[in-house]
């Protein structure tokens, strides 16, 4: 399988003649200098990587101090840097292709990949920001592949206020940019609905979790 069977960024004789078609997200523009932008749908062999990720990725179960007691992280993951070999020959090919496309905005490669996998509706990621590094006082991008079950990606401004939702769907594409890690918050809430897992990757920029 090449990358041409494997990627679509578009429609069209391009995508259908090429390694990569047109990367052409539909952008929302949000407060204090923040914005997200959304491709669904673009991952063409998803069920195939989603499948690889789950069953060959070493997925690490986490617990973390919560007030007085130690808890259980509700989701499995695994973060990989730029010096370590990816789990899949696909990532760094999409890692670099999404890089491409934001260079000119961020001025930086994005060089790591983060993996959370969900393993029911049970599981989420609480309110926060990827703030840890330059991204405190930095404008940067967070690139999130959405793979599996759909779920809701919740933002809000920091600190509190009308959140948006937005649908993270098998194989869509969801980028964070600007000021967003510092001035708004996402979540995965939890989900009494039926849902299978569902796994993220994201992709940043050296020095930026």
């Amino acid at each position: 399988m090449t990358l041409q069977d494997v990627l679509d960024f578009g429609d069209g004789p391009a995508a259908a003649g090429a390694p990569f078609g047109p990367l052409a997200p539909v952008r929302t523009p949000l407060a204090y200098g923040a914005w997200v932008d959304v491709a669904p749908g673009w991952l063409r062999a998803a069920d195939e990587l989603f499948e690889a990720l789950r069953a060959d990725v070493p997925w690490q179960a986490e617990r973390r101090q919560m007030y007085d007691n130690v808890v259980d992280v509700p989701r499995l993951t695994r973060f990989y840097g730029e010096s370590e070999v990816w789990p899949h020959v696909l990532l760094p090919e999409i890692c670099r292709a999404i890089s491409d496309h934001y260079l000119p905005t961020l001025g930086e490669p994005l060089v790591t990949a983060g993996l959370c996998l969900y393993r029911d509706g049970a599981d989420s990621v609480a309110w926060h920001g990827d703030r840890i590094g330059r991204s405190r006082f930095q404008d940067t991008i967070v690139a999130i592949l959405s793979l599996g079950s759909t779920r809701t990606l919740a933002l809000r401004p920091r600190g509190g206020g009308t959140s948006i939702r937005l649908t993270s769907g098998h194989g869509d594409l969801i980028v964070m940019g600007g000021s967003c890690q510092r001035t708004w918050e996402h979540a995965i809430p939890k989900t009494r609905e039926p849902v299978g897992p569902r796994m993220s990757v994201q992709f940043r920029p050296a020095g930026v979790r």
